[in-house]
């Protein structure tokens, strides 16, 4: 579903983290640091028509400080493509601040290439668009941090997690390097992950219900999961201090998640 620009500008305002809520910007600003999430499905806030399917950017606030608030701009069904020409990109880079993150994670819906409003080759437009992310949040003095897409629940024959995403994360690792970003391989953790957990125990963690099998989605235990992951990633690259993260052992309640009533404004 294509938006005008001013429905992606009101989504937007669903995306604003609510720890800035009624205080200046300016005041917002000096006082907390943004970690903007542009991505997909995976990543993005559901809601109460969709639950128990969760994206892990609604979890990730669990295990980051106080100081360190989340706006959540991943959409479903995006690309690197399509969010961008869709202007979501734009709508971002008209919130971002000095000292913010701009974290990004595309390539599921990128690999798709039946749609040409979202395909994109691994080493010339993936990195095109990608490099476009990456300028973007430069340009306002904002840290990017590219992602890897986390993987897809998939078991061979003899039970081995496999990969599914091509060169995409290759391609995202090399371009990464060329432009001295941070780079976190949640593509290969993810894949560790489901190895570990084999192939019934991983069920709980993606969104297989009494009439859907989905193994793309997370229910609560895998977006909790995913977002420890992340988390983690963003201490070992130093994109966060130590004093940024939390809980990144303990043991996080799924009542923790919440889905809210869905807006128009935040229908996408």
């Amino acid at each position: 579903m294509f938006l005008t620009r001013r429905q992606v500008s009101l989504a937007a305002v669903a995306a604003v983290p609510l720890a800035l809520s009624g205080i200046g910007t300016a005041q917002a600003a000096q006082r907390h640091r943004i970690l903007y999430i542009a991505g997909d499905s995976t990543a993005a806030q559901k809601y109460a028509d969709a639950a128990p399917e969760t994206g892990w950017g609604m979890a990730i606030p669990f295990f980051l400080n106080k100081g360190l608030s989340v706006a959540n701009h991943a959409v479903n069904g995006r690309s690197s493509k399509s969010f961008l020409d869709e202007g979501r990109l734009d709508v971002i880079l008209g919130l971002i601040k000095p000292g913010d993150l701009l974290l990004i994670q595309f390539a599921h819906n990128d690999e798709k290439s039946d749609d040409p409003t979202r395909y994109t080759e691994p080493w010339t437009t993936y990195q095109e668009y990608l490099r476009q992310y990456i300028e973007g949040a430069r340009s306002h003095g904002a840290r990017p941090v590219l992602a890897t897409p986390v993987e897809r629940r998939r078991f061979d024959a003899d039970g081995n997690a496999v990969p599914t995403h091509g060169e995409y994360p290759a391609a995202m690792h090399a371009l990464a390097v060329r432009e001295r970003v941070a780079l976190l391989d949640v593509e290969a953790l993810s894949l560790a992950l489901w190895q570990r957990l084999g192939v019934e125990e991983t069920k709980v963690y993606f969104n297989w219900t009494a009439t859907e099998q989905d193994n793309t989605h997370f229910n609560p235990p895998g977006a909790i999961a995913v977002a420890r992951l992340v988390a983690r990633e963003l201490l070992r690259t130093r994109v966060l201090a130590p004093r940024d993260v939390i809980r990144l052992n303990d043991e996080i309640p799924t009542s923790w998640i919440t889905w809210p009533e869905a807006s128009s404004a935040s229908v996408a």
